[in-house]
């Protein structure tokens, strides 16, 4: 399932709102500027103000790791050259747990090795100073787009956890079986238990993850990483009872 079926799959699922309030969807963007040049710093604060994003600017690194992060869009324009960590390191440091906060690099001296390094690091844009101010706008206007999809996407999966781990630890064996396609007298069999007994799991399994048909809860396992291995269920959803 790719990420984008994932996200509307579940909407559908009714975790829509709850990821709105998670992910703060209706306040402002917040767009991270990290130069050491005093002048550039002013500059980019006014133009992304006025555009309607909240800028928070920094002289270094340092400061920007040391600043809390939102829990609204946001992305982070990046220079190349900074006084301790440069921007390069600093890409690689947060790459792992900062992937809604894409990364747009600015630059003075740019050249081919540099340029290939960040974006393969998983940069959205890297420019060359001096910019066209709209160029900038439209790559941060993709880059929150991108971290808005990032944190919907995120604090989805998180619900429909939480809803997997409300499950007991039969209804989610059953939970397993059944999104394989095996039939309640296969689950059955499989678990030492009477079909009726399935049946009423199934049941029970459907309501508490919200699934409108056994095609919608495939698709939720399949998004948490449930499967079903020797009457064990193994992925990314978590909790035990």
């Amino acid at each position: 399932m790719t990420q984008i079926e994932a996200v509307t799959n579940c909407t559908a699922y009714g975790v829509d709102a709850a990821s709105k309030a998670a992910t703060g969807h209706d306040a402002a963007p917040v767009v991270f500027v990290v130069d050491d040049d005093a002048s550039v710093r002013r500059s980019l604060d006014l133009l992304i103000h006025a555009a309607g994003w909240r800028p928070e600017t920094f002289a270094s690194a340092q400061e920007f790791l040391a600043s809390p992060r939102p829990s609204t869009p946001s992305c982070l324009v990046l220079d190349v050259a900074l006084p301790d960590l440069n921007g390069l390191d600093l890409q690689k440091q947060i790459s792992g747990d900062r992937l809604d906060t894409p990364v747009i690099f600015i630059t003075g001296h740019g050249d081919v090795p540099t340029t290939v390094r960040a974006m393969k690091g998983g940069a959205l844009e890297f420019l060359t100073k001096p910019f066209r101010d709209d160029v900038l706008l439209d790559a941060i206007g993709q880059a929150l787009a991108r971290s808005r999809a990032a944190l919907s996407e995120k604090a989805e999966l998180l619900v429909l956890q939480e809803r997997h781990g409300s499950l007991s630890r039969r209804e989610r064996e059953v939970m397993a079986s059944v999104v394989t396609g095996r039939l309640n007298k296969q689950v059955a069999a499989e678990l030492g238990i009477s079909e009726i007994t399935v049946k009423a799991h199934r049941g029970n399994v459907m309501r508490k993850m919200k699934a409108r048909s056994l095609p919608d809860l495939v698709n939720i396992a399949a998004w948490l990483g449930v499967t079903s291995r020797d009457d064990h269920w193994v992925g990314r959803a978590t909790g035990s009872r």
